[in-house]
C-alpha cells in the first residue's frame, strides 16, 4: 500500500504534470483511486488541481465530498499539500483555501506554506526574481522541489511542555467568541497559556515597507511602528508552539485589531517562517459565514505565514445574544473536545 495519494485533476496541462514530477521526484505515490483507496487516514495527499475558467476543480469538489462520506474522521492522522494552476490570474489562493478548510475538517494536517500556485503567465513569480535568476517557469518547478523536501520531512514536533499565545480583541462580558475560549481553556492542562489582548488604538496596520526596509526591522526584532506589538505581541507569537486567534465574525471576517495584527507579524515571518508553530482559532458568528472567516484565517497564517494547520484547527459556533453561546446545544462538550484537540496536537504523551 502506498503512503502518498496523489489527488489529482483528470485534464491535465503539461505544467501541471511537471510541477507534479517536480514535487514527487524519487517519492513513490500512487493516483487516487476510489474504489482501491477506500482508506485515507495516515497517508501524504498531494493534490495537484487545474483549474477551469471559473476558478473550480469539479472532479476534485466531487472526490471530496465522496471522502466526505466516509465520516468526520476520513482524513485522520494525514498530511496534505496544494500544487495548483489557474488559467488566469485570479482563483489558486481561493480555491485552495476551501480545499484546506475541508480536508483539515476531516482530520488533515497542513504544513505551513502548504501550496505552490501558478497563475496566468506565472507572472505570480517575478517577485521570486529578485531573489532567484531563473526563468518564471523554472522557479515554479523550484519551489516544487522546496516544498516536497519540507512535506516529505514535516513532522509535528510535541512537547512536554508546551506554550500557547491567545490573541484576541474582545471582552469577556459581551463577548460569546471570548466566553467560548473560556470554556475551552478551563480543560486545558499541562499547558502553558499566555493572553493578549489587543485593545483599540494600540495597534496600527502595516503601511506596506519596501521588502528591504521590513526586512531590516526583522532583522532588529521590531517593525517600522514600533509600539506593544513589538513589545508583546512578536514575543508572545515567537516563544509559542502554537497560537489561538479568538475571532468573533465581523461581516465574515476577521475583526480590525486581529487583522492588523496579522499584517504587521509580516515583520517577525520576514525574520523566520513560522513552520515550528500551530494554528488554532475560535469563530462564532452571530448567524452565518464562520467558514469565511477560518478561511481568511487559513490563506494569511498558513498559506502566506506558514504555520502548520493541525486538524480540526478552529472550532465554529452560532450565538448572536450576549451570552447565547452557553445555550447551544452540547456546548460544554464540544469545547472540551477542541481543548483536547490541542493537548493532543501539542503535547507529549
Amino acid at each position: 500500500m502506498y503512503d502518498t495519494i496523489l489527488i489529482a485533476s483528470i485534464n491535465r496541462s503539461d505544467v501541471l504534470n511537471n510541477m507534479i514530477k517536480a514535487f514527487m521526484k524519487y517519492n513513490a505515490f500512487e493516483e487516487y483511486n476510489p474504489q482501491r483507496h477506500k482508506n485515507l487516514q495516515n497517508r501524504r495527499i498531494v493534490f495537484a488541481v487545474e483549474l477551469n475558467s471559473i476558478g473550480v476543480c469539479p472532479y476534485v469538489l466531487d472526490v471530496l465530498n465522496s471522502i466526505s462520506l466516509m465520516g468526520r474522521d476520513a482524513l485522520s492522522n494525514s498530511t496534505a499539500c496544494i500544487l495548483i494552476k489557474s488559467p488566469s490570474i485570479n482563483y489558486t489562493k481561493s480555491f485552495s483555501q476551501q480545499i484546506i478548510f475541508i480536508a483539515n475538517s476531516l482530520g488533515c494536517t497542513f504544513i505551513g506554506h502548504p501550496v505552490v500556485e501558478v497563475v496566468e503567465g506565472f507572472l505570480n513569480f517575478r517577485t521570486w526574481q529578485k531573489t532567484l535568476n531563473m526563468p518564471l517557469e523554472d522557479i515554479c518547478y523550484h519551489l516544487c522541489e522546496g516544498l516536497s523536501d519540507r512535506f516529505f520531512n514535516f513532522k509535528i514536533e510535541k512537547k512536554q511542555n508546551p506554550k500557547l499565545s491567545v490573541l484576541h480583541a474582545s471582552y469577556r462580558d459581551t463577548s460569546n467568541t471570548l466566553t467560548l475560549w473560556y470554556m475551552i481553556r478551563k480543560y486545558i492542562e499541562g499547558i502553558c497559556i499566555l493572553e493578549h489582548h489587543v485593545e483599540n488604538g494600540t495597534i496600527q496596520d502595516c503601511i506596506g515597507c519596501p521588502f528591504k526596509t521590513c526586512l531590516y526591522f526583522a532583522k532588529q526584532k521590531s517593525c517600522f511602528y514600533g509600539g506593544s506589538i513589538v513589545k508583546e505581541i512578536f514575543p508572545a507569537i515567537e516563544e509559542a508552539d502554537a497560537v489561538v486567534f479568538i475571532c468573533p465574525n465581523y461581516n465574515d471576517a476577521v475583526s480590525a485589531n486581529l487583522s492588523a495584527v496579522i499584517n504587521r507579524i509580516t515583520a517577525l515571518y520576514r525574520r523566520n517562517p513560522f513552520y515550528d508553530k500551530m494554528l488554532f482559532s475560535v469563530i462564532v458568528s452571530g448567524n452565518s459565514g464562520g467558514d469565511s472567516v477560518a478561511k481568511q484565517l487559513i490563506g494569511s497564517l498558513n498559506i502566506n505565514k506558514g504555520f502548520i494547520l493541525p486538524p480540526y484547527f478552529a472550532i465554529m459556533e452560532i450565538a448572536n445574544d450576549m451570552g447565547e453561546i452557553k445555550k447551544v446545544e452540547n456546548i460544554e462538550n464540544k469545547a472540551q473536545e477542541f481543548a483536547q484537540n490541542i493537548v493532543k496536537n501539542m503535547m507529549l504523551n
